[in-house]
C-alpha cells in the first residue's frame, strides 16, 4: 500500500460568474471551493493515490463543514484540519476568453491560516502513515506567522523522513506584510526534495534569472535547461525541478508542456495545443498532483512528467479548481487519445 501524500495550505470559497460572463454581468456567482494545496490533494486522490489535506479553518462555520464534506467526497482525508480563530477566505475569478484576460480578486485578509502560527498544528500526527509532503509559495505570502508555520512544516516533514515538494507559485498581489519572497522562499526550498515552478517563479522567489521570455509566445528549451540547472546548483538538496512551459497566445489558446531536470538528465514532455480553454485556474496544481502521483507510482521520471502534463491539459477543459479526471483518462491522452471523439 502506497503512503499518503499530505498537502498544507489555504482553502477559499471560489465565486465565479456563470459561463464566461464578467463580474456581476448577471446578478449571481457560482460558489465552489479552491486553493492550490487542496487542488493537489484532490488530484492525487482522483488518480488513485491516498491524500490528506491540512489547513486551519474557523470553528462553528457551516461553509467549513460543507468544504470538509466536499473533501470526503473526493476521497481526501480531512481529519487533521485544525479549527482556529479567523475567517474563511474568498476569491473571485472572472474567466477570460480570446484576448480578454482572466481576472482574480482576493478577499482573504484575516483568514484562519493567515493568523495561524508555529505550534498550532501537530505535524507528528499529520504525518502518520505519510510518505510525501507538499506545500506552495502561497501560504508563506499570507503573513509572517503563516510563513513561520510554513517553514516549520517543511522542516518537520524533512525530519520525519518524508519526500518534500514545493510549488513556488509566486503571487505578486499577496506579498504585502513586509517581507519579499526572496527573503522567505529559499529557506523553504532548502528543506525540499523537489521544486515545481515556472520561469517567473524562479526569478521572483529565488532570485535566479532566466533569459526565457514568458510573453513572447515562443519557448527556447535551452534556456530552461540552463534555468533548471542553475536552481539545482544553488540548492544541492534538491533531487529534481519541474518547470511548466506555457505559450500564451490568448486567454483561449495556450501551448502547454513542461520540462524536468534531476541533475543528470533534462527531460521534455509532449507539447499540447489547447485551443478552447474553459478554465486554466487550477491547471498548475493538477500538474503538481500529477507529477507527485507519477513520481510515486510510475516507472520513470519521463513517465511522471508526461502524466502530469496530460493531466493538466485535461484540467483546462473543465470549470472549477478541482481535477475531475481519472488515471485511466489521463493515460489515454498520454497514449495519443486526444482527438475528442465521442466515446460510446
Amino acid at each position: 500500500m502506497s503512503k499518503t501524500v499530505v498537502t498544507f495550505g489555504e482553502i477559499m470559497l471560489r465565486l465565479a460568474p456563470p459561463g464566461f460572463e464578467r463580474f456581476l454581468q448577471s446578478p449571481q456567482f457560482l460558489a465552489t471551493f479552491g486553493g492550490g494545496e487542496a487542488n493537489v490533494a484532490v488530484a492525487v486522490s482522483g488518480f488513485g493515490g491516498q491524500s490528506r489535506y491540512v489547513t486551519a479553518l474557523p470553528p462553528n462555520n457551516p461553509v467549513v463543514d460543507a468544504f470538509i464534506g466536499e473533501m470526503r467526497r473526493f476521497g481526501v482525508d480531512a481529519s487533521h484540519i485544525v479549527r482556529k480563530k479567523g475567517r474563511f477566505g474568498i476569491y473571485f475569478v472572472e474567466p477570460g476568453a480570446n484576448q480578454r484576460a482572466s481576472k482574480v480578486v482576493y478577499d482573504r485578509e484575516g483568514s484562519s491560516i493567515a493568523l495561524a502560527k508555529p505550534g498550532d498544528i501537530d505535524w507528528t500526527t499529520c504525518f502518520e502513515g505519510a510518505g510525501w509532503f507538499h506545500i506552495t509559495g502561497i501560504t508563506p505570502a499570507l503573513s509572517q506567522s503563516a510563513a513561520d508555520l510554513a517553514v516549520e512544516s517543511v522542516s518537520a516533514a524533512r525530519a520525519a523522513g518524508l519526500t518534500v515538494s514545493v510549488d513556488l507559485n509566486y503571487r505578486k498581489n499577496l506579498w504585502k506584510y513586509g517581507k519579499a519572497p526572496k527573503e522567505v522562499m529559499p529557506e523553504i526550498v532548502r528543506h525540499c526534495h523537489y521544486v515545481i515552478a515556472n520561469e517567473e517563479d524562479c526569478q521572483m522567489t529565488l532570485g535566479i534569472e532566466s533569459a526565457a521570455d514568458v510573453h513572447s509566445g515562443k519557448l527556447e528549451h535551452s534556456q530552461y535547461e540552463a534555468l533548471t540547472a542553475s536552481v539545482l546548483a544553488a540548492y544541492p538538496n534538491l533531487k529534481g525541478i519541474a518547470v511548466t512551459l506555457r505559450e500564451s497566445h490568448s486567454a483561449s489558446r495556450n501551448g502547454w508542456s513542461a520540462c524536468f531536470h534531476d541533475g543528470s538528465a533534462f527531460l521534455l514532455s509532449k507539447h499540447y495545443d489547447i485551443t478552447h480553454i474553459v478554465d486554466r485556474v487550477g491547471g498548475g496544481d493538477c500538474f503538481a498532483g500529477g507529477l507527485i502521483f507519477g513520481l510515486l507510482h510510475l516507472p520513470a521520471a519521463q513517465d511522471a512528467l508526461e502524466f502530469a502534463v496530460a493531466a493538466s491539459c485535461l484540467k483546462h477543459s473543465i470549470p472549477g479548481d478541482f481535477n475531475r479526471f481519472t488515471r485511466d483518462e489521463v493515460e489515454a491522452l498520454v497514449k495519443g487519445g486526444g482527438s475528442g471523439r465521442v466515446q460510446r
